[in-house]
């Protein structure tokens, strides 16, 4: 095979002189935004990632057969001198590992992998990218006629599939690299073969035309020597077969200079949407604001001049290289693509495993890791961080992106779910947010922001409309501040509050009232909620406005009934789990992952069960924190348990005696247990009924010391 994207990094990153320019101060709305050539769509406005589906092993039927891009020879496992990946996948969630040559884990198990080639692995990724705001997936299409043309057949047809089971929509994005007969053949694979796919209700549309992306024209290396005029006709020719025509082009492609040829301006200038490449061009924050300044601005500047949409590469950062700093590096390049105005945003990528900078779950520490082989996790720079925290990120800078959360260069989401605020804190602020409609700017995020000039104001002239926040987690919400900016003059407003704990069904907190905002009192409004309700999603809805045809909110504060409780470290986080039993991929590790949606379950109709944990080392515990995913979709149910606990895995003793403990939906589906301290190592649920489900179930295994 020719030179791959991994390999193509070096000698561009080296002649950036990214000292040479000082970064530009880090504000919003530093550059105005472009105009969109394009309105919105399955790509322009949307978050897309790029998707290898690429891995294969031995027994998993793939026709490549071998291990396929875990290993230099795929027909001898992987270990660490036989190896392409410098990631390491969280496995928890896969319900078929396959076993490698690498040492243990450091928790002492098995070193698994999994294969995209399991249709159960393309629906967990793909229920990822549902659960996190990722709406569009580039299906890697490499050279087909070679002996990958089979496996990546029919890895289209499984990412079909779950796109439609799930959601979400995706296109063929073909990758061009060592590909010498791609003039003709391409043509020919889209005829005979993919362009079928567009069929598909999941397949990716924008201005009515199915998209594909051809990723490597004009890259200045050998593994793409194509000339101006072949590369020019190809993409006319998927123009005229009525695609929109995606060009994954060089990080120069405007000058024609360093990574890319000259002389390919116009066949970068005959793509609808062109999205230059990223990876490997820097790891460093300043290196980021200065592509921004020096690259990024120019480049929407010409694409906005020629008519042509504008999708920037964005990236977590190499793991295996120490550029993520928890999250911080991701979110500058997230927020520095949407001041610029980009009219779409291209992650790279979500299962690259091989290039370190993969945003789908990842091994959170090294007990999950393979032992003493230098491969890096989560927590690499001393901050632990969960496996799907790229994820939420993502999430966050898709609402970003569509105006949806504050244009904010700090980061909003902290790296471990369900971080406590400070003592007494406003529990909305920087948190994500959406409105019923906005007017212009005016968007919903502005009212979480700190900023009392910047307001929410929904479509003018029709009401009911409604702006609400996400808390993160459930809270006993007992009162709202609300204010409009100083000077305005003063309005009355028709308001009620309603809370959710899964942001499908709302109960009211505080009824419908005219509630007054006076400068002479700071335009400020408290509405107190008379009863403790637990909510997540805290709705305001405004029905009337005495001083303005619309709804209108500068500030939305949230508190809780009581002040939080000081942050207090859950023993059990990313630990070790074992299980009686599981069924399909509820798995035990899902109840320490600090993901309340995903869940353990055993097996039906048998008891009794149960989950377990090991804590490293005997701790003194006295609470135990269980939970059920939070959804009203979960009704209450009791389940009756007991907890015991180990010193060495093997002798247990009960530790609190078998009681029915009831998860209601209302109260955030949480059960907390008290105890007398006790020192264990070991920590078990152990269920004998559930009035809700022939199996034990649990999405949360939370132990604190006492």
């Amino acid at each position: 095979m020719g030179l791959t994207r991994r390999t193509l990094i070096g000698a561009v990153a080296a002649g950036t002189a990214l000292a040479a320019v000082p970064p530009r101060d880090l504000l919003p709305g530093g550059t105005a935004s472009a105009a969109a050539a394009s309105p919105p769509g399955d790509v322009v406005g949307k978050i897309t990632v790029g998707y290898q589906g690429w891995f294969s092993c031995p027994g998993d039927s793939a026709p490549i057969g071998g291990w396929w891009h875990w290993s230099r020879d795929r027909f001898q496992p992987p270990s660490p001198n036989n190896t392409t990946i410098v990631s390491w996948p969280d496995m928890r969630e896969y319900t078929h590992g396959y076993a490698t040559a690498y040492p243990t884990l450091g928790n002492g198990q098995p070193a698994q992998l999994f294969s995209s080639y399991d249709q159960q692995t393309v629906d967990t990724h793909f229920r990822w990218m549902r659960d996190h705001g990722c709406d569009t997936a580039a299906l890697q299409r490499f050279n087909p006629v070679g002996d990958e043309g089979p496996t990546r057949d029919a890895m289209t047809v499984k990412v079909r599939d779950a796109a439609e089971r799930h959601g979400r929509r995706f296109y063929i994005m073909y990758d061009v690299t060592g590909w010498t007969s791609m003039q003709s053949q391409i043509k020919e694979d889209w005829t005979t073969k993919m362009s079928a796919h567009t069929a598909s209700p999941a397949y990716a549309r924008q201005n009515g035309k199915p998209a594909v992306c051809i990723w490597g024209f004009g890259f200045n290396d050998d593994g793409r020597p194509f000339a101006p005029a072949p590369c020019l006709d190809v993409v006319q020719w998927f123009k005229a077969q009525g695609c929109y025509v995606i060009g994954g082009v060089p990080t120069y492609w405007r000058q024609g200079i360093n990574d890319s040829r000259p002389g390919f301006s116009e066949v970068y200038h005959a793509f609808h949407m062109l999205s230059p490449w990223m990876v490997g061009r820097t790891g460093t924050l300043d290196g980021l604001d200065w592509f921004h300044t020096n690259v990024n601005v120019p480049d929407l500047a010409d694409c906005a001049a020629h008519g042509i949409d504008y999708q920037p590469c964005v990236m977590p950062g190499d793991l295996s290289s120490g550029h993520r700093r928890h999250g911080d590096f991701y979110w500058r390049h997230l927020y520095n693509m949407v001041r610029l105005g980009a009219q779409g945003l291209y992650v790279s990528m979500f299962d690259e495993y091989n290039e370190g900078n993969q945003i789908a779950k990842t091994s959170e520490t090294q007990a999950t890791t393979p032992a003493g082989v230098g491969i890096r996790s989560l927590d690499e720079d001393g901050t632990f961080c969960s496996a799907d925290y790229y994820l939420r990120i993502t999430a966050d800078g898709g609402r970003m992106l569509k105006g949806q959360l504050a244009l904010t260069a700090v980061r909003p989401t902290p790296p471990v779910v369900g971080t406590p605020p400070p003592p007494g804190g406003n529990l909305a602020a920087g948190r994500p947010t959406s409105a019923s409609s906005q007017n212009g700017p005016f968007t919903a995020g502005n009212a979480v922001d700190g900023d009392r000039s910047s307001y929410w104001e929904s479509t003018n002239g029709v009401f009911p409309q409604w702006w609400q926040v996400d808390l993160g987690a459930a809270h006993p919400v007992s009162r709202l501040v609300l204010a409009l900016p100083d000077g305005w003059g003063a309005r009355t407003q028709t308001l009620s509050v309603q809370g959710s704990t899964d942001g499908a069904t709302f109960t009211t907190l505080a009824a419908a009232t005219a509630v007054r905002f006076d400068p002479g009192t700071g335009n400020t409004a408290t509405v107190t909620v008379p009863t403790t309700t637990t909510a997540r999603h805290v709705r305001v809805t405004v029905t009337g406005n005495t001083g303005w045809p619309s709804a209108q909110l500068a500030q939305v504060e949230v508190y809780a009934t009581t002040a939080p409780p000081p942050p207090a470290t859950d023993l059990a986080r990313g630990r070790p789990t074992a299980t009686s039993s599981h069924t399909q991929g509820y798995v035990g590790g899902n109840v320490v992952d600090g993901d309340a949606h995903s869940y353990w379950e055993s097996v039906g109709g048998t008891f009794p069960q149960w989950v377990q944990v090991d804590l490293g080392s005997a701790s003194p515990v006295g609470r135990v924190v269980l939970g059920l995913p939070p959804s009203a979709a979960w009704a209450t149910r009791t389940q009756t348990l007991s907890i015991q606990g180990s010193t060495d895995g093997t002798t247990w003793q009960t530790i609190v005696a078998p009681a029915g403990r009831v998860f209601d939906p209302a109260t955030g589906n949480q059960v907390t247990v008290s105890f007398a301290a006790t020192s264990r190592r070991y920590v078990r649920v152990h269920i004998t009924g559930n009035t809700g489900w022939p199996a034990g179930q649990l999405s949360r295994l939370e132990v604190y010391a006492a």
